[in-house]
């Protein structure tokens, strides 16, 4: 079973759900630019992920013949394994805030600096690779099958999933065994008390036993103590890498370039580090925050909401295994819901080369799925499909064309720099 196409659509139910209580409710739990980002983000990252997915099987298909047993496939199996697994990724989002190469891969799903569920799918393009690399073939070594673990690990994440809410209150004695809203917002927090707090997806227990728990009581205040001060979904996933290929090149030291990607967090090469300068004290809170905003065209709204509406489909499309697609397939799908998102963060802060590279992109991605659907037998390029495609792509041509031409602005900009 493809626990995959289940969790897909409860996602998309539970942030709409969320979505709608905001606005009826007028609580102001999302803004726009940032919902995008964040939207946009997961959109890279579930094209990325097909690659992990081929990788992963065939690896961990390999590597599960070295098991002393083969575990079966069974509900207490599947408990025990969700238990395991958890454990498992405790250690590994641990890591994930401690050692520069796992932070470099886990920070952007922590980069937004507002709290909803839609943050919950901002997730990085290399954080699922590093979990199955690095520590999920432990699973396969015990006896589970790799579907039972790429299948289990779905489950986790959609378990991780709801904890993205400030719509639910501390819930009492739940918070004593399992990981709850409150629990999670911690975890996203910059405010230094709450740095490297509450690591758990399921089970508070490991942060307790371990030493890492810290309760919600101040305010939370959302982000990084770096945050990356742009809407591009390419940028905040490199912002970190950069900061480590820029260190490593200017390292005067050959050892210092290899031991830097293992290094704690905070850790700088020697001569690049000045040892005088004044410590500042890490991180924020409220109070002190200056949250990225930007100015964007007037009327941009209503034309990314109908472009995040195709999108999802272009990419159910794109990411569903059961369809025949070739892998050349998925990969031209994915080149052009790449383009999309930068198209959209450029959009949201007015850039003139966004709405060429928007209406470009707009043309390539209807003649690619055309060509695509018609090559895997799916619908024929003769036909309503087609239509309907050139239509929605003509229609958003002429959207954003409009915008261009009137070229009005709304909202306003930030410093570049926050607090």
């Amino acid at each position: 079973m493809n626990v995959y196409a289940y969790i897909t659509p409860i996602v998309l139910l539970l942030l709409i759900a969320e979505v709608l209580v905001s606005i009826i409710g007028k609580k102001k739990l999302y803004t726009f630019q940032d919902t995008v980002a964040n939207i946009g983000t997961g959109i890279g990252n579930q094209c990325v992920n097909l690659a992990v997915v081929f990788l992963v099987m065939k690896w961990y298909g390999w590597l599960w013949q070295f098991a002393p047993w083969q575990v079966p496939i069974t509900w207490y199996y599947v408990l025990l394994l969700l238990l395991i697994q958890d454990f498992v990724f405790y250690w590994f989002h641990r890591i994930g805030h401690t050692l520069n190469i796992f932070w470099a891969a886990h920070m952007p799903h922590h980069s937004s600096e507002e709290f909803n569920l839609s943050v919950g799918v901002r997730a990085s393009f290399t954080q699922r690779l590093f979990q199955f690399l690095f520590f999920d073939w432990v699973l396969v070594l015990i006896g589970f099958s790799p579907d039972m673990v790429y299948a289990v690990a779905g489950i986790h994440l959609l378990i991780a999933f709801w904890h993205h809410t400030r719509l639910i209150n501390k819930l009492g004695w739940i918070e004593k065994v399992f990981v709850t809203p409150a629990h999670h917002r911690v975890h996203h927090g910059v405010n230094p008390q709450y740095l490297d707090k509450n690591f758990s997806e399921f089970l508070i227990v490991w942060d307790r036993m371990f030493g890492t728990f810290a309760p919600e009581e101040e305010e939370v205040c959302y982000g990084l103590t770096h945050p990356p001060r742009t809407w591009d979904p390419i940028y905040i996933n490199i912002q970190f890498w950069k900061q480590l290929v820029e260190d490593c090149i200017a390292a005067p030291f050959w050892w210092d370039k290899v031991r830097l990607w293992f290094m704690p967090l905070g850790w700088r090469p020697r001569g690049l580090d000045d040892p005088k300068a004044e410590k500042k004290r890490i991180g924020y809170n409220k109070s002190e925050q200056i949250k990225f905003q930007s100015r964007q065209y007037k009327g941009l709204r209503p034309y990314l909401v109908v472009q995040i509406v195709l999108a999802l489909a272009v990419l159910m499309v794109t990411t569903n295994l059961k369809l025949p697609l070739t892998v050349e397939d998925r990969v031209l799908l994915s080149v052009n819901l790449f383009v999309m998102i930068i198209a959209w963060a450029g959009l949201m802060r007015a850039q003139r080369w966004a709405g060429l590279l928007e209406i470009l992109r707009l043309m390539t991605m209807a003649i690619v799925l055309v060509l695509v659907l018609d090559r895997s037998g799916l619908a024929p390029w003769m036909g309503w499909s087609s239509i309907l495609i050139f239509a929605a792509a003509g229609g958003s041509i002429l959207g954003i064309s409009m915008l261009l031409i009137h070229r009005q602005m709304e909202g306003t900009d930030v410093p570049a720099i926050s607090a």
